[in-house]
């Protein structure tokens, strides 16, 4: 090949190696890659109804009426046998709307997708037992004598924990969002600790598209919300239960510093 390419004028010899090149392209664009592209997706009011029924019901104390919204906020990402190709990865990149991400990240607990709508249940489950048990403990009600109920079944994952906690203490008479929407995630713990949880770029997309003017953030992720802030969309950096109460009395009464992102 080498004493061929010898005798070839240049355009004619950088043609042929472009061969091969052009080949391994065009079967890269063909074939299935290990991404799953991400967008926003559904938020929803825990201080609302969902499908007719109350998303936060409560037993065995008074709950108070609400004016503004607690909104949860989620994305939407293609499943684990979805066929990703070169052509959406490249898209993806391009835009602010989509976030491309390895499939594991995504799906750590493999690709079965029955095995992930399992483990994806288990963790809401999860999220709510915590959400409830941080807002019972905030608010110092005993959990013998106070029954939440928590209805969200379209949506898995532990990130609408904080959500669902500042909702718990909504409904309980603790004025937080005033006339707002304010949206927002973040995983939480029985002790009210709130951690990070992947996609905010994403979901302050969505909280906008949704009339959030606001919108809570893990600390640790304010820089990824940051870099694709929405306009007109003020992000509230929170570490705790206690902190995003705080911030949120704080801007409804305008007595107080709210931090920002």
């Amino acid at each position: 090949m080498l004493s061929r390419l010898r005798h070839l004028s240049r355009p004619r010899a950088v043609a042929l190696c472009a061969l091969p090149a052009a080949a391994l392209i065009a079967v890269a664009a063909l074939a299935p890659l290990p991404f799953t592209v991400a967008r926003p997706g559904m938020t929803a009011d825990v201080l609302g109804e969902r499908d007719g029924r109350p998303v936060i019901s409560v037993q065995g104390a008074r709950t108070a009426a609400v004016d503004g919204q607690l909104r949860m906020t989620t994305i939407e990402a293609t499943g684990p046998d979805a066929d990703v190709r070169l052509a959406d990865v490249v898209d993806g990149w391009f835009r602010t709307d989509r976030a491309v991400m390895p499939s594991d990240a995504v799906y750590p607990s493999g690709d079965d997708v029955r095995e992930i709508e399992r483990y994806n249940a288990e963790q809401m489950r999860a999220s709510q037992d915590d959400a409830t048990a941080a807002a019972l403990s905030y608010l110092g009600r005993n959990p013998d004598d106070v029954k939440v109920t928590l209805r969200l079944a379209d949506v898995g994952g532990p990130s609408a924990g904080l959500l669902f906690s500042l909702g718990i203490i909504e409904k309980l008479g603790t004025d937080l969002a005033g006339d707002r929407v304010v949206a927002g995630t973040g995983t939480i713990s029985p002790d009210g600790v709130v951690g990070p949880v992947g996609g905010v770029a994403l979901k302050t997309r969505a909280a906008v598209r949704d009339g959030a003017t606001v919108f809570l953030v893990p600390e640790a992720e304010c820089g990824d919300a940051l870099a694709e802030r929405p306009q007109g969309l003020r992000l509230i950096p929170v570490t705790s239960l206690r902190s995003a109460v705080t911030s949120l009395t704080a801007l409804r009464t305008g007595k107080g510093d709210v931090p920002s992102c």
